[in-house]
């Protein structure tokens, strides 16, 4: 566990995201980005995501699946950190033409995120090369007679506009982003908890064209991860678990390193308190019983305080003040 962890996880900032909708959005990825959210401020310490619902005009505004959201209007000088367009059901959605809103969130520091067919809008009017879209939107792109060609990657980045696949890849991007503010480990437990088995990044290919996915970029890490996701109660010395991948300790080290910024000790423990704290959040397990399960038969409060700043009941016990206000 490295000491920058160790100070992040305690004290971090909160992160806004405004969830733009239009009349007929795809609820599939209004609920893979909501869910996301809500399930990492369930497993950290401190609850680091706050949203917010918008539209144009603001008000009700009912889904292509006709499940309806309440929505404040879009503000015209926005604050949040993130700003994320729904696709929609009709790619000619007149709410979707949102140059001027995308210029206002950008200009005041905010990353801006367009799904599926809020992408291809995006780039028809941009007439911009080297963004993606949905496959199926790209073909549609194709058809109107487009004079370039979409990418078919789950998302492209281009400072601060991300255009996005969209559809089941939402819950890829969330989890991405979340990534930047939330420790690995905790990032794995929402994964997890979503049954969401390998998160693909920006550069994988949409699964129709099958694509070889990867939860890190290298198999041979994901191999280490998946072993020390199988043995949370009983944790593998990193020694046996080089031995089984055929790797050296160096080689785990630049490894977890390189693509994690920690080493393997640290990410093995960061993952078995992040799903003591899950279980601290959400059971009633006792506190011994929690530590035995993570793999701290001893000393688990003070190793949970040395992380998290306070100790295992207090935690709890905050909690569930601030969840009965």
């Amino acid at each position: 566990m490295t000491a920058e962890a160790t100070q992040r996880s305690p004290k971090q900032t909160i992160q806004h995201f405004d969830i733009l909708v239009a009349p007929g959005f795809v609820l599939l990825e209004l609920a893979s980005l909501v869910d996301v959210l809500r399930v990492a401020n369930r497993v950290c310490a401190s609850p680091p995501f706050t949203y917010s619902y918008r539209s144009l005009r603001g008000g009700d505004v009912a889904s292509s699946s006709d499940a309806v959201v309440s929505t404040s209007i879009v503000p015209q000088q926005p604050k949040a950190d993130y700003l994320f367009v729904i696709g929609n059901s009709d790619p000619d959605q007149p709410d979707l033409s949102l140059g001027r809103t995308v210029s206002d969130y950008t200009y005041r520091g905010a990353q801006v995120f367009l799904l599926s067919e809020a992408a291809s809008r995006y780039i028809d009017e941009k007439g911009t090369e080297d963004l993606a879209t949905h496959w199926e939107n790209a073909s549609f792109l194709r058809e109107r007679g487009a004079r370039f060609e979409a990418k078919l990657l789950i998302a492209t980045e281009n400072g601060p506009v991300v255009t996005c696949a969209g559809m089941g890849a939402t819950a890829d991007i969330a989890l991405a982003v979340i990534g930047r503010h939330i420790s690995g480990p905790a990032k794995m437990t929402v994964a997890d908890i979503m049954l969401h088995e390998q998160i693909r990044d920006f550069s994988s290919m949409q699964p129709f064209s099958g694509a070889q996915t990867s939860a890190t970029g290298d198999a041979k890490l994901d191999q280490c991860i998946k072993l020390m996701q199988e043995n949370i109660e009983d944790p593998l010395p990193i020694q046996q678990i080089v031995e089984d991948l055929n790797l050296s300790n160096r080689s785990l080290e630049r490894k977890f390193k390189s693509f994690l910024g920690t080493t393997p000790n640290g990410f093995y423990r960061e993952m078995r308190l992040a799903k003591a704290n899950n279980l601290l959040m959400n059971t009633t397990m006792s506190v011994r019983e929690i530590g035995m399960a993570c793999g701290f038969p001893n000393g688990f409060s003070s190793v949970y305080k040395s992380f998290f700043g306070v100790t295992p009941f207090v935690m709890r016990r905050d909690r569930r003040q601030t969840n009965q206000r």
